[in-house]
């Protein structure tokens, strides 16, 4: 191991364009900070062999990202809902009221966005607040899954 000293090679050629290692090139290899150039071209056999899962997406991906799954449907398309179950005749009657199960139609949660005006009995999972004061503000009901 050599001393660092004023006269060493790295000080002494400073500003010559070789810095003492010839014409050509000589003391050009080196780590180059642990490049991994060229894997997608004359490296590509090793990359295959050693390391196939070099290229691609790594880490987790949040959940925020993937959405939750839940299907949701706000009130202002109840009625809509039902008038599209009327023509197909697959609406269901309790009493007077027309009776919806969102579970069977692919729902998971209720939600209060938009109006509605006919009383309508909704079986649904979850639902929100909101959307339970203006089913009941229509004359209608939410139903729990066990009723």
């Amino acid at each position: 191991m050599a001393l660092p000293h004023k006269l060493r090679k790295v000080r002494k050629k400073r500003g010559s364009r070789t810095h003492g290692y010839g014409q050509i090139g000589q003391h050009r290899k080196g780590s180059k900070g642990g490049r991994k150039a060229g894997r997608h071209k004359e490296g590509w056999t090793y990359v295959m062999k050693h390391e196939p899962e070099y290229f691609g997406k790594k880490g987790f991906t949040s959940q925020k990202a993937i959405g939750r799954g839940i299907t949701v449907i706000n009130v202002g398309e109840l009625e809509e809902l039902v008038l599209k179950l009327v023509v197909e005749n697959r609406l269901e009657r309790k009493g007077k009221k027309a009776f919806l199960d969102l579970d069977k139609l692919g729902y998971d949660k209720l939600l209060g966005m938009g109006k509605i005006a006919e009383p309508i009995l909704v079986k649904v999972a979850s639902h929100s607040e909101a959307a339970a004061k203006k089913i009941e503000e229509a004359g209608g009901q939410i139903l729990k899954e066990h009723d």
